[in-house]
């Protein structure tokens, strides 16, 4: 590829894109991207794959001292990553399934419950293609994950958890509002490295950010090219009032039970970024 058609790959990956259209299709099971994922999820300093330990303690406590979690319950650990929230469960007494799609932090996660003999059940799917029935009385979906689906594939996956849990079954999870991405606004720069999160060689990034206001859609791309070519990374957010995830839920034939600011028990108020919810599937 030469430089002309180099600039002009570029400049077309750069316009705003149609909502939700994919990227590159190979991000969390990339063999190098994941690797840095999993370095992301464990690191203590960061809050950018997973939240850090003392908020993940926060959090799993007060599920349970509210009653919304209880010993003995069988619990779905929708993006369970290295396990973090998983293995806090199972010591609190649940009985856990954990799904994710990166195969290396799911090795990790299987490892960390055979180091504390942890009977947690890991699995590398998606969470699109799950298929259980009437299984978990809690399922749980932690830091903003339900953000990133489109309208259909959120409806979809609201029904798919509504399936697999039982009458009564609990819903738990966190989004953003609006508030928090007007608080960070849309990235825009660029940089060249010799190896790093995208890529092991030496490799340009161009960071660009959309907002879509309309829908209260945000996206954060990334073109990165390297020796091997160019290739688009789009990480998309819808955030919520909670109306909205209201709305939503009650479609899906949920009942919102608990609201919150944050699943660490912070109370909810109007105007806050975060959004955290338990919800009762009504069968």
């Amino acid at each position: 590829m030469d430089m002309n058609e180099l600039l002009n790959e570029l400049q077309q990956m750069q316009k705003k894109p149609p909502l939700f259209e994919r990227g590159e299709p190979k991000f969390w099971d990339d063999p190098h991207i994941s690797k840095h994922m999993l370095e992301a999820h464990l690191s203590v300093d960061t809050d950018l794959a997973s939240r850090k330990l003392e908020t993940i303690d926060k959090t799993v406590d007060h599920l349970f001292s509210s009653g919304v979690l209880r010993p003995g319950m069988r619990v779905l650990d929708l993006g369970c990553g290295p396990g973090l929230y998983a293995e806090r469960l199972s010591k609190g007494g649940c009985i856990v399934t954990g799904l994710d799609l990166s195969e290396r932090s799911l090795a990790y996660a299987r490892e960390r419950a055979k180091e504390q003999v942890l009977s947690i059940d890991y699995r590398c799917m998606n969470f699109l293609d799950m298929n259980f029935s009437d299984e978990f009385d809690a399922a749980l979906q932690i830091y903003g994950e339900v953000n990133t689906f489109s309208d259909e594939a959120r409806h979809k996956l609201f029904g798919l958890v509504h399936k697999a849990l039982k009458k009564n079954g609990k819903f738990i999870f966190d989004v953003t509002t609006r508030v928090h991405r007007m608080k960070y606004g849309c990235r825009d720069g660029w940089y060249v490295s010799d190896g790093g999160f995208f890529s092991p060689g030496r490799h340009l990034v161009l960071e660009r950010g959309f907002d879509y206001p309309e829908q209260s859609v945000w996206l954060d791309q990334y073109i990165v090219a390297d020796q091997q070519g160019v290739k688009v990374y789009r990480n998309w957010f819808r955030d919520f009032t909670l109306d909205e995830i209201t709305e939503e839920l009650k479609k899906a034939d949920f009942t919102v039970k608990n609201v919150w600011n944050e699943l660490t028990g912070v109370p909810y108020r109007e105007g806050g970024e975060w959004i955290a919810i338990a919800a009762q599937a009504e069968k």
